[in-house]
């Protein structure tokens, strides 16, 4: 890519059926991706990620960046590329599970993937892995959630299986108790 056109990139607006569908007036457009199968975009916007289509409707909820558990950008020699984006659900308080992936094919991303890194990992501030019992595993993740004063702690086991395992349960909630107290100011 050219400079100039990296300098019009930056600088470009959103196409109006993005800047359309925002809801709140308080809400920015980040960085946005043209679709390649489906029409439309991907949009980072300062909420979280949102598909939408060419006629200026959103395809799905926004996808808000705490919400987000993983996401791989895969880039193709063109300026486009694929995202994988795990989404992370809440199944009980303290604990989130791992949700389909989503997959986006993009023929040009833009900034988008360097902003939906960016937005991620600003909402991680502490993370852990453990170890369970019969060799499962559990991540514990302190996240930043917008409008929220302290940060909130959630388990994600490996394995969805290990949920069910009242043994594996009680050392994954041991484990985040102690995050939690060793968190707490004196």
């Amino acid at each position: 890519m050219s400079l100039l056109e990296n300098v019009r990139r930056r600088f470009a607006r959103p196409p109006e059926p993005v800047r359309a569908v925002l809801a709140d007036p308080d809400e920015r457009v980040l960085a946005w991706g043209a679709l390649v199968r489906e029409g439309g975009w991907l949009v980072a916007t300062s909420r979280g990620l949102c598909t939408v289509r060419a006629d200026g409707t959103t395809a799905d909820d926004v996808l808000r960046w705490h919400e987000i558990g993983h996401a791989k950008w895969s880039a193709g020699a063109d300026g486009g590329g694929s995202f994988a984006v795990t989404p992370l659900a809440e199944v009980e308080p303290g604990v989130q599970a791992r949700q389909p992936v989503r997959r986006y094919v993009l023929a040009d991303a833009g900034d988008l993937p360097a902003t939906v890194r960016r937005r991620v990992d600003e909402t991680v501030l502490a993370s852990q892995r453990a170890s369970l019992p019969g060799g499962g595993g559990v991540l514990l993740v302190a996240r930043r959630i917008p409008g929220q004063p302290v940060r909130e702690w959630t388990v994600v086991f490996d394995d969805d299986a290990d949920r069910a395992d009242p043994a594996a349960r009680e050392v994954a909630r041991q484990k985040l108790a102690d995050l939690v107290a060793a968190d707490q100011p004196a």
